[in-house]
C-alpha cells in the first residue's frame, strides 16, 4: 500500500550529520558504550550492541575505537559514565520533537537543549508531552528498482518485519527494534542494496506546515542533529516534496 515516506523526511538531516564524520564517530561510540553498559560486551547476545557496531562499521569507525567503546561500557576502561535521556518538546508551528540523547553531563546538556529550542521558535516540554505520539521502530528503505516487491516482502516478513510499504520510488520496511538486525541481515544476504537503515521513532500521525514554518522547523532539527549529545531526532512534521527540495 502507498503511504507517507519516513525516508524522505530523514535522509536530508542524515546526510548533513554523516558529512561530519568525526562528530558522527563520537555519537556512534557513545551508542556502543551505552549498549555495552546495558546489555554486556558480547554482541552475539546483545542485539542493541550488535546494531550499534554495524552502524559504526558502516561509516568506517576504526576497529580499535569500537573495542575501546565496548570496554568503556563494560567498565574495563574509564569513560563509560554515559547516560541515555529522552528530551521532548515543540518546534515552530507546534510540531512535536523528540530527541534521543546520550550524555556524560546532564547538567550541561539540559540548558543547551532548552536554549536551542527557545532560540529557534520552539519550547522544551515535560516528560511524555509528545513521546506518546511516537513508536520506536526499525526502518529500512530499498529502491523499487533494486528488488522485486514479492521477493522483498517474503524475505522481510519471514524474518520478522511488521510491514512493507510502497512509497514513491521506495519500499519502506518497518520492524520492532529487536528484529532490526535480523531483517537487515536477511535483505543484505540476498545482495539487495539498502538506501537507509536505522532504528528511529516513527510518529503515529503527521502534521503539515507552511513553507515559512517548514524552514524554521528544518533549521531547528538540523541544529539538534548537529549537537554532540544527540543521537537522533524525530518529529511528526511531514515536509512536502517541494519543501524538501527547497532545503537543498
Amino acid at each position: 500500500m502507498a503511504g507517507h515516506s519516513q525516508y524522505s523526511n530523514i535522509k536530508h538531516r542524515k546526510a548533513l550529520v554523516d558529512s561530519k564524520r568525526s562528530k558522527l564517530w563520537s555519537k556512534l561510540s557513545k551508542a556502543i558504550i551505552v549498549a555495552a553498559k546495558l546489555g554486556g560486551g558480547d554482541p552475539s547476545g546483545n542485539v542493541r550492541l550488535r546494531t550499534a557496531i554495524q552502524d559504526a562499521k558502516a561509516v568506517s569507525l576504526p576497529r580499535e575505537n569500537i573495542e575501546r567503546a565496548i570496554k568503556k561500557g563494560t567498565g574495563e576502561l574509564e569513560g563509560g559514565d554515559v547516560e541515555e535521556i529522552l528530551y521532548e518538546g515543540y518546534g515552530p508551528g507546534g510540531v512535536a520533537v523528540l530527541c534521543d540523547i546520550m550524555t556524560d553531563n546532564r547538567n550541561r546538556t539540559a540548558p543547551e537543549m532548552r536554549k536551542l529550542f527557545e532560540n529557534h521558535g520552539g519550547k522544551l516540554g515535560s516528560t511524555n508531552c509528545v513521546a506518546y505520539l511516537f513508536e520506536r521502530k526499525g526502518l529500512i528503505a530499498v529502491k523499487q528498482s533494486a528488488a522485486d516487491l514479492e521477493i522483498l516482502m517474503e524475505i522481510a516478513l519471514e524474518n520478522g518485519a511488521d510491514d512493507v510499504t510502497e512509497v514513491g520510488e521506495l519500499y519502506e520496511i518497518t520492524c520492532t527494534p529487536d528484529m532490526y538486525t535480523t531483517v537487515v541481515d536477511a535483505i543484505e544476504a540476498q545482495s539487495i542494496e539498502i538506501e537507509l537503515k536505522q532504528v528511529t521513532r516513527i510518529p503515529s500521525n503527521t502534521v503539515e506546515v507552511d513553507s515559512e514554518t517548514a524552514i524554521q522547523v528544518m533549521r531547528l532539527l538540523e541544529l539538534l542533529e548537529d549537537h554532540d549529545d544527540i543521537q537522533s531526532v524525530a518529529s511528526n512534521v511531514n515536509f512536502s516534496e517541494e519543501q524538501l527540495a527547497s532545503f537543498g
